[in-house]
């Protein structure tokens, strides 16, 4: 799920066309410079430095609001013209980050303020795709990358005579059972993008933003983006490969159940019982999530406690409601209502007389109050938790908007995925009840613990591999250790060796099975949604604790805690302005990303699954 989180547009403005990450990732510490020094013959000055940041903040702040209504008219009116606007605009954006970045080199050794430092950084760091001082350049860079967002967005499929399009080929992927059909879907989406095209746009694209960060100082694209962690970058690959380690048992352990459940339901022709899954059978197009799997994964007593997707239909439950709802959490914590704007201005389900990018995604057009959503909202249990997700991006966007322009994000990327999913986890049947959704008579009592736990770490657990080889992918596209004749081959090896699955159909040399997903066609970088993966856990537990609850964390809802909401707003209105283990020690206690939350609330399940995988062959 993208954020176009508005107030900084250097880290998306400057994506270069395509999708605009609206995003300063976390800057480095006072005194500390991520990217190495761009050295230069003049002396310059605290005060030349002080100048410098007034001026772009004004250039920038003007900017982003055009780069964002631009990119807003784009993703909801996708034509040729708008994507000619928008390739302008990213050339333009690209060429000005690139100068501000460039040039704040110079300031990087001086003795600054703490928000001084953070904010040169922020400049020098927070360009997703940077290309060199060239014109040309940064409008070649602009024609790749909204030719792959625009391809992607396109893209269809014919399925009995009628053009499909991807949300709906997302939604046959998690509603059917037909082996043979899902194969069709599965391979057949692949093909609606121009994969071939966009290889070669990818490859073309690598080249020109790894010169530019060449020109910035970096070794590669990927040492950047790994730079914007508040420590070296060799060091914040180790710190994911720690967390990863934490977690991946339990994975092992879950791959196993769901393996052997759909070697059951398949047969050994379709789904064998040992060795990889087969991509296709996991409910989602990119074997990413797997909680439509409930029904077939399912553990304890059999039968799903509810299905929330039953109990929003059966209470005639809107597109708008859902939204409405999911405010109401927000605002039961202390948190201001949405402005009347966010109502009037956002996108919550699919228009029919046009395309559009239906990518759930969340925006601040103005670093001030113009909150928006941009979704193809559809009643059921996924978008539920969706639209929580992305107005948690809007309560953090409005939080922050105080800070200094340049500050305005979140205290890392990670965090601003995890602030809606952490209230998410609150999603519990004491809440679905609190708001009418679920009768008091149908709670499930603690019998149901396996199953409600087995619901979320289909979609929790089976998502942080995917996380991770993500990012692996494409920094060692970035590092040229993966070759373009050898990007889809690289992309499945690592598929296998951290989600072990397996493509349903052998892949032909030229197919480009990454352009398949939404954030490698809008070059979105994706460590992100891992991070966020453990930090909402940590949030959790920690707000739990701070509501004094005493039963299992699983079951704990903060919904209605004010004192909880109050702590919490205050880490949100930090933004970027301070080192995020700051942030994350003014919330939970601790300095540290830790996956040990995680361990503690799926702990009963892990106990369940490890006794029942006694007897097979884990692993792959």
């Amino acid at each position: 799920m993208k954020s176009l989180l508005g107030g900084v547009a250097i880290g998306a403005i400057l994506a270069g066309a395509g999708v605009y990450y609206f995003t300063n990732d976390a800057a480095a510490p006072a005194g500390e410079s991520a990217v190495p020094h761009v050295e230069t013959d003049q002396a310059v000055t605290v005060a030349d430095a002080e100048a410098f940041l007034t001026e772009s903040v004004a250039e920038l702040r003007e900017f982003s609001e055009f780069g964002a209504r631009t990119a807003w008219v784009q993703n909801n009116f996708i034509t040729y013209d708008t994507n000619w606007l928008l390739q302008r605009m990213g050339a333009q954006g690209t060429e000005m980050a690139v100068r501000m970045a460039t040039e704040a080199g110079q300031y990087a050794d001086l003795d600054l303020t703490e928000s001084q430092s953070r904010q040169i950084n922020a400049l020098r760091n927070g360009i997703t795709l940077p290309t060199p001082n060239d014109p040309a350049a940064a409008a070649r860079l602009a024609e790749l990358t909204t030719r792959m967002g625009s391809s992607y967005s396109a893209g269809l499929m014919e399925i009995d005579g009628e053009m499909v399009d991807h949300n709906e080929l997302e939604n046959i992927m998690r509603t059917s059972r037909d082996p043979e059909f899902l194969s069709y879907v599965w391979n057949g989406w692949r093909e609606a993008y121009d994969p071939q095209q966009m290889a070669t746009d990818y490859a073309e694209m690598v080249e020109i933003a790894n010169q530019g960060a060449r020109d910035l100082g970096f070794d590669n694209l990927a040492q950047m983006w790994l730079s914007n962690y508040d420590m070296p970058a060799d060091e914040m690959e180790a710190e994911v490969e720690r967390l990863w380690g934490q977690v991946a048992p339990f994975y092992e352990q879950l791959h196993c159940h769901v393996r052997s459940n759909l070697n059951e339901l398949y047969g050994d022709e379709v789904q064998g019982p040992d060795g990889a899954i087969r991509a296709d059978l996991l409910g989602n197009m990119w074997a990413q999530g797997w909680g439509s799997l409930a029904d077939v994964a399912g553990v304890g007593s059999g039968e799903a406690a509810y299905s929330l997707d039953d109990l929003l239909v059966e209470a005639d439950y809107t597109p708008l409601q859902m939204v409405e709802t999911a405010e109401t959490f927000f605002t039961s914590l202390g948190l201001e209502d949405l402005p009347d704007t966010f109502w009037e201005r956002s996108l919550i389900t699919q228009p029919r007389d046009r395309q559009v990018a239906c990518h759930a995604s969340a925006w601040n057009l103005d670093s001030e109050e113009d909150l928006r959503i941009k979704m193809c909202t559809l009643v059921n249990g996924t978008d539920f938790v969706t639209v929580h997700h992305e107005l948690g991006h809007n309560f953090y966007q409005r939080a922050y908007n105080d800070q200094e322009f340049l500050l305005q994000g979140g205290a890392n990327d990670g965090f601003h995925e995890a602030i809606g999913d952490f209230i998410a986890l609150s999603v519990t049947p004491e809440y679905l009840v609190q708001i009418g959704l679920l009768d008091e008579a149908d709670m499930p009592g603690a019998d149901a613990d396996l199953s409600l736990l087995m619901d979320t770490a289909l979609d929790k657990i089976a998502f942080l591999p995917f996380a991770v080889m993500m990012d692996q992918w494409r920094w060692r596209v970035l590092r040229g250790e993966i070759q373009p004749e050898d990007y889809n081959a690289a992309w499945w090896e690592l598929r296998e060796s951290y989600q072990g699955i397996v493509p349903p159909v052998d892949r032909p040399a030229d197919a480009f099975d990454p352009g398949s997903k939404y954030h490698i066609a809008n070059n979105v970088p994706y460590l992100r949604y891992f991070l966020s993966h453990i930090l909402q856990f940590q949030f959790h537990q920690a707000a739990c604790e701070m509501a004094g609850w005493e039963g299992p964390l699983h079951r704990c809802s903060i919904y209605g805690n004010e004192e909880v909401g109050a702590r919490f707003n205050a880490m949100m209105e930090m933004g970027a302005s301070q080192p995020w283990p700051d942030a994350l020690e003014a919330f939970t206690g601790t300095r540290e990303m830790d996956g040990s939350a995680i361990i503690a609330y799926f702990q009963p399940l892990m106990d369940h699954l490890e006794a029942e995988n006694a007897d097979r062959n884990c692993g792959w």
